[in-house]
């Protein structure tokens, strides 16, 4: 989208993931410069030096897309994965995305700053989504709403927004949604073991609604009960990124599968409703990016195993995060702009 390059006001998203890093632009007005998602590769698994080279590279590359360079550039939102501090530090034992070990206590959005010269607000990636979602669904009244958001990846991410500012706790790790046990009684099938996250725990949210929950729990279950189903003679891990596509379908085992992962986030948002009362319910990530179909029908299955009061019912919105994989690096700009 052209903009006047010698008057332009800008803040950068990056959003960094474990393969690649997606940008956006924003001007001061909120209007996004780039329509759909620009990715390179992150490099995250070859140490933060090179990291940090791929998120310069990522900048230069939005800036030229939008006839823009860095002099444009007020401010830069990064989100990553976590468990990092709410100012950008990663934590000591590392984390999935970050095993290299000079990624232990690294200070990402220190780094990332005196490498560009620019100043740098860090976001858990959670929470550059649930705070996009949370902004572009109230609009003007978001700093009069609350929400919650779940989103679904490779583990369960997300985040709570209060009169339009993102919750981060007292060391930054506010909203590790994933790792809330639930109770499983009419979640799993008779005879299915209990699930168990990377984390150590048993039954929380992410051992369910999680790609890795479907690896690691799910599907060596279903198929089990499905002995003839086509991902039998599938390597697990494989099987576990192609069985949305049979949902899509309306495949009998997958749709049982992801019933248990809409009751799982459908229990989530009870929980929240209990302690946030809040305005909205968001459902983001690998999940719904899907057919409209079987995005209705998930949502629509999340919406109903909610356990709600009656008058939150009649008030509550449970809604897809807006714009998908974008919303990470839209998050992210927003977040540098206001400097949540």
């Amino acid at each position: 989208m052209p903009v006047d390059s010698a008057t332009a006001r800008v803040t950068v998203g990056l959003d960094n993931g474990g393969t690649n890093n997606n940008a956006t632009v924003m001007d001061v007005t909120g209007r996004f410069l780039v329509d759909g998602m620009l990715e390179s590769p992150s490099h995250v698994t070859e140490g933060p030096a090179i990291a940090i080279e791929s998120l310069a590279s990522a900048l230069d590359g939005v800036l030229k897309d939008t006839g823009l360079d860095r002099s444009n550039v007020d401010a830069i939102g990064l989100s990553s994965p976590g468990p990092a501090s709410a100012t950008g530090v990663i934590s000591s034992r590392g984390s999935t995305n970050f095993v290299d070990p000079g990624w232990r206590s690294f200070d990402y959005r220190g780094a990332l700053e005196r490498r560009l010269g620019i100043p740098v607000t860090y976001i858990n990636d959670g929470n550059a989504a649930a705070l996009y979602a949370h902004m572009t669904f109230f609009g003007p009244q978001a700093d009069r709403k609350s929400s919650l958001s779940a989103i679904v990846g490779t583990g369960l991410g997300g985040g709570v927004v209060e009169a339009g500012r993102v919750v981060v706790g007292a060391t930054g790790t506010a909203a590790e949604l994933g790792h809330i046990r639930l109770q499983l009684d009419g979640i799993l099938a008779p005879g299915q073991p209990i699930p168990r996250c990377n984390c150590g725990s048993t039954g929380d949210v992410e051992s369910i609604a999680s790609l890795t929950g479907i690896e690691v729990n799910l599907l060596p279950f279903w198929l089990g009960q499905y002995p003839d189903h086509p991902l039998v003679q599938v390597p697990i891990a494989t099987a576990a990124k192609r069985v949305r596509d049979f949902g899509d379908r309306g495949d009998e085992m997958a749709m049982r599968l992801f019933e248990q992962q809409a009751m799982a986030i459908g229990r989530l948002f009870s929980l929240g409703a209990n302690f946030l009362d809040a305005d909205a319910y968001f459902v983001g990530g690998g999940v719904i990016e899907a057919s409209s179909d079987f995005r209705d029908w998930f949502l629509e299955r999340v919406a109903q195993h909610a356990e709600f009061r009656n008058e939150q019912r009649a008030i509550v919105r449970v809604a897809i995060v807006p714009d998908g994989d974008m919303a990470g690096a839209r998050g992210a700009a927003m977040a540098a702009l206001t400097g949540t």
